[in-house]
C-alpha cells in the first residue's frame, strides 16, 4: 500500500508529453456524456503517450484507437441476444459463473498481492463447495479471467520497464514465475515482492485459453494441464508491482467485459449468455479512469493545473500527482476544524470518465436488457470489517464502509498521526501526493505495517449501485486486512444466494 506516492518518480514526471489530443480517432463507443449508448466521440490511442502512432505491440491498440479488446460498440439498436434465463432467474439449475479479477499492479501492492495469492486456493474451494438449498452440490461451470488496473498514462510511459505493456483490460494469463521481474517495482530503490508469486507458483501452471475454465464434479473438466485449477490461479493471479500508479480499475473492468473483445467472442468466450458476472476489484488508490485523450492534459499541461495540489516545498503547483485522480473525481466540500469531511461523492469534471459510463453498461445493458446477474467485490481502502452476517451472503455488518471517515492527513507518528515508521514525510507532503487522508492503515500483526490506502468513492458507488432492495450484490472489504478470506467468503456467498436464493 501507499508508502511513497510516486514510488521514486516524484519530481521527475513533469513534461512527459502532451495530452495526445491531436492524435485521435472517431469511433462509436459508450457515451462519455452519460446520457446513453451509441454516441460518437473521439478516443485516443489508449497508451497515454500522446503519439497516436498505433504501432503494433506497443499497447496503444494499433490503428483503431482502442484498447487491445477494441472499443465498446453498443449502438442503440444493439441486439443483446436476451441472455439465457437460468442463472439470472435464480432457479438453482444453472451454475454458470464468469469471474473477473481487476488487480492493482502498481508499486505499492506487494503485501496485498502476497495476501491475495494466499487466498486463491480458498476461492477455488469455495466455488467448488457451492450447494443449493437442499445441500446438493452445484458443480458450477466457472470462467476466471485476470486483468490489471493499468490502462496506460503519459506520466507512466517513460518509466515502463522494457517490454512492458499496460493491460488495458486484456486478460493476463502468463504464469507469474515466467515474468518474475514484474515483482520488482520502479525507481532507484525499488521494492521487491517475489514471494507474491513464487510461494504459490513454484512451477508455471497456466490455462490453455486467456482465462481459467473448470466445471463438473471436483472440477474434473478444465483447460489446465493436470486439472490443477488452484495452481493455475495462483500462477496467473499475481500481477506484479511494476504497473502504472494512476490506477484505472473501472475502465479496466469495462474493457475486460467488452463484448467485442477477442476473448469474449468465438466458441469459447470468457463472457457467456446467462452466466453470473462477478467482478472483483483490488486496489489501494482512488480510481483514475481518465477520459482519453483530453483528460490527460490535466496531468501533463501546467496551464491546466486546476486539480493539482500545492507542493509544500515550493508553495506552488509544480506537478501533477495522484491527487489529481482524487480532486478531479471526488467532491468532499470543506473539512471541519478537525480536517474531517462530512461526506465525499463522485463528480464529473471532464477529467475522468463519468460513473454513468460504467453504470449504464452494467445496469441498463447487462442487468436490464440481458437479464444478467452482476455482482461485485471491492477490496479497497476502507477500515477492516469487524463483523459479518453468519449466513450467506456473509456481507459485512460492522466496520468497513460503515466506519470509513474521509479526512485530511494528520501529522505525527501513527497511531496518533498518520506517519508510519521509516517514513520521513509529513501531512502536507501526503496531501500533495494523494489529496486526501488514508481510508485505512495496514498492520501485519507483528508490530509492522503494510502501508496505507486511499478511501474509495468511485468504485464504491458503482459497487453499491448494484444492490437492489434487500438483494446484496456488492461486498466491500478492507485492503488493509491481514487476511482476505472473509472477502472470498462474501464473494462466493453472494454467488450462492444468486444461484439459489435462500427460501
Amino acid at each position: 500500500m501507499l508508502l511513497s506516492g510516486l514510488a521514486g518518480t516524484l519530481g521527475t514526471v513533469v513534461a512527459c508529453g502532451d495530452s495526445g489530443s491531436d492524435d485521435t480517432t472517431s469511433l462509436t463507443t459508450l457515451s462519455d456524456t452519460g446520457d446513453g449508448i451509441g454516441t460518437n466521440m473521439t478516443f485516443g490511442d489508449g497508451d497515454g503517450d500522446g503519439d497516436g502512432d498505433g504501432d503494433p505491440g506497443d499497447g496503444d491498440g494499433d490503428d483503431t484507437g482502442c484498447p487491445p479488446g477494441g472499443c465498446l460498440d453498443l449502438e442503440d439498436d444493439t441486439d443483446s441476444g436476451g441472455g439465457a434465463p437460468g442463472c439470472a432467474s435464480g432457479d438453482g439449475k444453472c451454475g454458470l459463473v464468469d469471474l473477473l479479477f481487476v488487480i492493482d499492479n502498481s508499486g505499492t501492492m506487494g503485501e496485498e498481492q502476497v495476501n491475495l495469492s494466499a487466498n486463491f486456493p480458498l476461492l477455488i474451494d469455495r466455488l467448488q463447495e457451492l450447494t443449493d438449498n437442499e445441500g446438493n452440490p452445484l458443480n458450477p461451470n466457472v470462467n476466471i479471467m485476470v486483468t490489471t488496473t493499468d490502462l496506460g498514462h503519459p506520466q507512466c510511459t517513460p518509466f515502463q520497464p522494457e517490454g512492458y505493456e499496460p493491460a488495458q483490460g486484456a486478460p493476463q494469463n502468463v504464469a507469474c514465475i515466467d515474468r518474475i521481474d514484474d515483482f520488482t517495482g520502479l525507481g532507484s530503490n525499488p521494492p521487491e515482492f517475489p514471494e507474491a508469486c513464487n510461494v504459490g507458483c513454484p512451477v508455471p501452471v497456466a490455462p490453455a485459453d486467456p482465462f481459467i475454465h473448470f466445471e463438473g464434479a471436483d472440477a474434473n473438466t478444465t483447460n489446465i494441464p493436470g486439472n490443477n485449477v488452484k495452481g493455475a490461479l495462483s500462477c496467473i493471479g499475481p500481477q506484479g508491482i511494476n504497473g502504472c500508479g494512476y490506477e484505472a480499475p473501472l475502465e479496466g473492468m469495462l474493457q475486460a467485459i467488452n463484448p467485442g473483445a477477442q476473448w469474449n467472442q468465438g466458441n469459447k468466450p470468457f463472457l457467456r449468455d446467462g452466466a453470473i458476472l462477478a467482478i472483483a476489484v483490488i486496489t489501494d488508490e482512488a480510481d483514475c479512469s481518465v477520459r482519453s485523450p483530453a483528460g490527460y492534459a490535466f496531468f501533463t499541461d501546467q496551464m491546466q493545473n486546476t486539480y493539482w495540489e500545492i507542493n509544500p516545498d515550493t508553495g506552488t503547483k509544480t506537478q501533477a500527482t495522484s491527487a489529481v485522480c482524487w480532486n478531479a473525481g471526488v467532491d468532499c466540500g470543506a473539512p471541519d476544524g478537525n480536517g474531517v469531511y462530512a461526506d465525499c461523492s463522485s463528480i464529473d469534471t471532464g477529467v475522468l470518465h463519468p460513473l454513468s459510463r460504467y453504470l449504464t453498461y452494467l445496469q441498463d445493458e447487462l442487468i436490464t436488457k440481458q437479464n444478467k446477474e452482476v455482482i461485485m467485490l471491492g477490496i479497497l481502502g476502507v477500515p477492516p470489517v469487524t463483523a459479518h452476517n453468519q449466513d450467506p451472503p456473509f456481507e459485512p455488518t460492522a466496520g468497513g464502509v460503515m466506519d470509513l471517515v474521509y479526512r485530511q492527513w494528520i501529522d505525527g507518528a501513527y497511531p496518533m498521526g498518520d506517519i508510519l515508521p521509516n517514513d520521513d514525510s509529513d501531512a502536507a507532503t501526503k496531501e500533495f501526493e494523494f489529496g486526501v487522508g488514508p481510508g485505512c492503515t495496514g498492520e501485519d500483526g507483528m508490530g509492522g505495517f503494510t502501508g496505507q490506502a486511499i478511501p474509495p468513492v468511485r468504485v464504491k458507488e458503482v459497487c453499491e449501485a448494484l444492490n437492489e432492495d434487500d438483494q446484496i450484490r456488492c461486498c466491500i472489504e478492507s485492503i488493509c486486512d491481514t487476511d482476505f478470506s472473509a472477502a472470498i467468503s462474501c464473494l462466493t456467498g453472494i454467488i450462492q444466494t444468486v444461484v439459489d436464493p435462500p427460501k
